[in-house]
């Protein structure tokens, strides 16, 4: 089984390698050229389309779920156990050089998470929750090309809903397990059925009871989270100024600790940032076009931030524990140990049971975050009811089973398969990024006139595909009031 594992894990490093994060990266620098630097220039808007009021029905009721919503939902699958995990390997390997490219990576992806996030709102459809998308509908409605859609429909429900979340549960069993003394053999099959029943309460009632949840917990798990770790670094402030010089000169390979090449610290550092924050990867757009919002660049600008919000905030609050608390890398434990470690030893055993806490809500999170992207894409594939309920209860399933089960060959496969996904993605944004330009210059121009911006399909004459943003009332939600011969808007 370890060659089967070692094999299958060859595959998929080889596969992100060569192929997956140097079209990644390229594409990454082209959008943020052609946006003008979207992902730094936009900033202010991002927080403020953050806040943004939901356009309502002629009933009352929000369309779909809130801008800050979407934004939860995706984070509750960005956020989880590889923030802590991912970090502590890449550390581990690469020695603090790899920060700076795993935050390099970030803005980078920043242009990518803009375009992918803005094409999933311009090609969203209604359904009874709301809106839905992602890139199965960009695929369909944008390139006409179906089949591409069906391809990515079914990578993404085995990586993200089956696999993925799976190991997520894997992580919260072991850590539940590891807080127990002597034969816990029994603790794994107990947790595997309270997360089950948890998972079921949750995704049996749809994307706006997810979008509720993770709109609670994954604000309250970052904050308690970054305290954690300000703590952390506060015992440890002395050390800080040489953190930060460390993961400058280290990045470009002088005098790294652990022995690693300039290749093995960017690598491992793009991958962190590109595994962590997902951008241009086509998971994102599945959370961005549930967001009722009056203009698809809204939502790009907001899972813009996302993007800095898991690199920029949760992985560096991890990188940060790790390299004030330990000084020396070398022989270093990977993984999840390492954060532990660093946590534990500088505030004591108390804090362990904070950590499972926090781990907890990062892998529920994201179980849920995953689940959606799923149902997202079951209903691409058939909008019958049955094959709805059906891919739910296998979701409540796969945890039960994740949580006792060994996780190793699963990450491996997922791993390889998730570089197909992202391939597949690539190629679709690259052939519809002009219409996101398109997007970004109508929105630009409408905050110059001092407007909020609102779009509707008109403005993009020529495109066909786009089957919501009839006209301006329908998109708002605001009724015209007729006053003489003019319609103004309230």
């Amino acid at each position: 089984m370890d060659a089967v594992n070692d094999a299958v894990l060859a595959a998929g490093d080889s596969l992100w390698t060569w192929a997956v994060l140097p079209i990644l990266a390229v594409l990454g620098v082209y959008f943020t050229v052609r946006s003008g630097v979207v992902q730094l220039r936009l900033i202010p808007e991002m927080f403020r389309t953050l806040g943004d009021r939901t356009p309502r029905s002629e009933d009352g009721t929000p369309q779909s779920v809130s801008a800050f919503q979407a934004f939860t939902l995706s984070a509750a699958s960005r956020v989880g156990v590889g923030n802590i995990a991912g970090v502590g390997t890449a550390i581990a390997i690469g020695g603090p050089g790899a920060v700076f490219w795993m935050w390099t990576m970030a803005f980078i992806g920043g242009a990518s998470s803009f375009v992918e996030s803005t094409l999933g709102q311009l090609f969203k459809v209604r359904d009874a929750d709301g809106f839905r998308g992602g890139p199965a509908y960009y695929m369909q409605y944008g390139l006409k090309a179906r089949w591409m859609g069906i391809v990515f429909a079914v990578i993404l429900i085995v990586c993200f809903p089956f696999a993925f979340s799976s190991l997520q549960a894997n992580t919260i069993s072991a850590t539940v397990s590891s807080s127990f003394g002597g034969d816990v053999s029994w603790v794994p099959w107990v947790v595997g059925a309270a997360l089950a029943a948890l998972t079921g309460l949750v995704v049996f009632g749809g994307l706006r009871r997810i979008a509720h949840v993770t709109q609670a917990v994954v604000p309250a798990m970052a904050l308690a989270y970054l305290l954690l770790g300000l703590v952390v670094v506060a015992f440890n402030i002395e050390r800080l100024p040489e953190v930060f010089v460390s993961i400058y000169a280290q990045a470009f390979g002088f005098n790294e600790v652990v022995g690693a090449t300039l290749g093995v610290i960017i690598m491992n550092g793009v991958k962190r940032g590109m595994f962590s924050n997902e951008a241009g990867l086509g998971s994102v757009p599945n959370a961005s076009a549930t967001a009722a919002v009056t203009h698809p660049v809204k939502q790009g600008l907001v899972q813009t931030l996302g993007v800095y919000f898991d690199t920029l905030l949760v992985c560096s609050i991890t990188a940060f524990i790790i390299l004030v608390s330990t000084p020396d890398l070398e022989g270093a434990e990977r993984g999840i140990g390492l954060t532990q470690d660093a946590i534990v030893g500088t505030l004591g055993p108390w804090s362990n049971a904070i950590l499972s806490i926090i781990i907890f809500l990062l892998a529920f999170s994201s179980i849920l975050g995953n689940y959606y992207y799923g149902e997202s894409n079951i209903e691409f594939i058939s909008p019958k009811r049955r094959f709805l309920q059906t891919y739910r209860a296998l979701v409540v399933l796969v945890v039960f089973l994740g949580s006792i089960a060994s996780a190793d060959l699963i990450w491996n496969t997922a791993d390889g398969i998730m570089g197909i996904m992202a391939l597949v993605n690539l190629v679709a944004i690259a052939l519809l990024s002009g219409l996101a330009f398109r997007l970004l210059r109508d929105y630009t121009q409408q905050r110059r006139a001092g407007r909020d911006p609102v779009f509707t399909r008109d403005r993009l004459p020529g495109v066909t595909g786009i089957s919501c943003w009839e006209d301006e009332h329908t998109v708002t939600g605001v009724i015209p009031v007729v006053t003489g011969d003019r319609h103004p808007h309230r």
